[in-house]
């Protein structure tokens, strides 16, 4: 009897693994799906996998390009693609949440607003802006060139995605019993959330394994900042990805929770678009913890 609940686990992990590429990205995961919700729950468990897997290309774009191309028009590049892979979900809740906070009407017209599919200025506003941070701090990693801890680049898809999934526990659904995100009513009651965490914790300690192996075999003798104006002295060279492993995540969560609490607060609970505008809004002050880090260690 275990040994055949054992075997029917597999098929069932692979299934909420599609389901999350699936649903979260352009990957051509092709396997017929039924969306219902014990899997749509299941899948969450995947969503940091999914952000590395996106993280990972967009990154290998923006090394290819950098090396043939001026940064910026590298950086714009490497962002179509990584836009692209999203299929654009995100950015979609992201200009909704947009039109409908900054709105600054009463709750239930926020909603009513969020709701409907067309794009408000406020919301274009908000996506160009969106567009051009992200742009300039992934053109400020290329004109750096410190592609040895690339793989730390990948960290802000990840924790991005896993918050999506702790919003969807620790909020309630603003629409009731209405929307997307009741779909995923229920969330935790298999711990979902805790080994989404444990997904992404282990792929950050992954990823700052292989920066500092391969920073020790590709550049072993290096001092970061080795005459650091302020004083600090010469720091070791790991110290920079330990740092990124541990900052990143703390960051995420108090972000996170810091604007899902404003949200919230005007919202009455969290809707689906406002965990893709938080994803994006995540992503993008991540890689701005990370240019800042950088600007730290002189790198």
């Amino acid at each position: 009897m275990k040994h055949g609940s054992a075997g029917s686990a597999v098929p069932q992990r692979k299934h909420a693994a599609a389901a999350a590429f699936q649903f979260l990205s352009r990957f051509p995961v092709k396997m017929q799906l039924d969306f219902v919700p014990p899997l749509l729950r299941e899948s969450v468990v995947y969503y940091p996998l999914v952000g590395a897997a996106i993280g990972l290309c967009a990154w290998l774009v923006a090394a290819l390009s950098g090396a043939l191309l001026p940064a910026f028009p590298a950086a714009v590049l490497t962002l179509t693609v990584w836009v692209w892979l999203t299929g654009g979900l995100h950015l979609d809740g992201w200009m909704d949440t947009a039109d409908g906070l900054l709105s600054y009407r009463s709750r239930e017209r926020m909603l009513e607003i969020m709701k409907d599919s067309r794009v408000g200025a406020m919301g274009v506003i908000a996506c160009v802006l969106l567009l051009m941070m992200k742009a300039a701090l992934i053109a400020d990693m290329i004109a750096r060139g410190n592609w040895l801890y690339s793989a730390l680049l990948i960290l802000p898809m990840i924790w991005s995605r896993w918050f999506m999934v702790y919003a969807m526990s620790a909020w309630p659904n603003a629409r009731g019993d209405d929307g997307l995100a009741v779909l995923f009513k229920g969330l935790g009651e298999r711990n979902e959330v805790q080994r989404t965490r444990s997904a992404a914790i282990g792929l950050t300690l992954v990823l700052g394994v292989i920066t500092i192996a391969v920073v020790w075999l590709f550049k072993p003798d290096i001092a970061i900042a080795d005459a650091m104006v302020s004083g600090f002295g010469s720091l070791p060279w790991w110290l920079y990805p330990v740092t990124s492993v541990i900052v990143l995540p703390v960051a995420c969560y108090y972000i996170g929770r810091f604007v899902a609490a404003r949200i919230s607060a005007r919202l009455g609970g969290l809707t689906g678009d406002t965990y893709g505008a938080m994803n994006e809004l995540l992503e993008a002050a991540l890689l701005t913890v990370l240019s800042v880090l950088q600007g730290l260690f002189w790198l």
